[in-house]
């Protein structure tokens, strides 16, 4: 068990040494969630040839682990033909990781159509979307898509002003049954977690007969 609050780091130990004397232990491989966005290729690249770096999460960067588990649940309702689905994902993607990898495995798996909606000021503007057909109106985005994928309202940013409040974005941005009713009869609904209900989806959606958010 590692615990970085009271590892060696705290004595000024740098992540490389850290690395390298766990290795010295007999330890090859690692999986590694970090605030620092890159930080754990850094780590990869310094480690020894046979250990093995697995990202689970680095600052607003990746998080590839995520995404890898997503589009295997997408898999296993939908079957191996992403061309022909349109997915939308919906919510805070600027601060994202688990949408950037989304997107990253989407684009590699042709999928037919990938959309992203949220307001202006939580769509990102440094290449991440492109290629996507963008919304700010989420009535408009959820149209006869075959998966929704809901991103959670990152609550630490409402400082930013980033929205104006958590009732407004759930009336403009909530994922509800009657909006639900707009998309494909076998639409599933996915999240990956930690939900903010009656944020950004609702109870009854969540815990619906569409929802996949538990075996995802």
């Amino acid at each position: 068990t590692f615990d970085a609050s009271t590892s060696s780091g705290k004595k000024g130990e740098t992540e490389i040494d850290t690395l390298k004397n766990l290795e010295a232990m007999g330890v090859n491989t690692f999986v590694i969630r970090h605030w620092e966005n890159g930080a754990v290729e850094k780590l990869a690249q310094a480690a020894n040839p046979g250990t093995s770096v697995i990202n689970a999460g680095d600052g607003r960067h990746q998080h590839p682990t995520q995404g890898l588990l997503d589009m295997l649940s997408i898999r296993q309702v939908k079957g191996n033909d992403f061309s022909k689905l349109k997915i939308l994902i919906a919510g805070d993607i600027k601060h994202s990781r688990v949408a950037r990898s989304d997107l990253n495995a989407l684009r590699i798996l042709n999928a037919g159509e990938i959309r992203v909606c949220g307001p202006e000021s939580l769509l990102p503007t440094d290449g991440t979307v492109d290629g996507c057909m963008r919304f700010e109106d989420f009535d408009q985005a959820i149209k006869d898509v075959d998966v929704v994928m809901m991103l959670r309202l990152q609550r630490e940013r409402m400082e930013e002003g980033l929205v104006a409040s958590l009732d407004g974005y759930f009336q403009d941005y909530g994922l509800t049954q009657k909006r639900l009713s707009s998309a494909k009869p076998d639409a599933i609904v996915m999240h990956p977690g930690p939900m903010n209900r009656g944020v950004e989806i609702a109870d009854e959606v969540a815990d619906g007969p569409q929802s996949i958010i538990l075996p995802q």
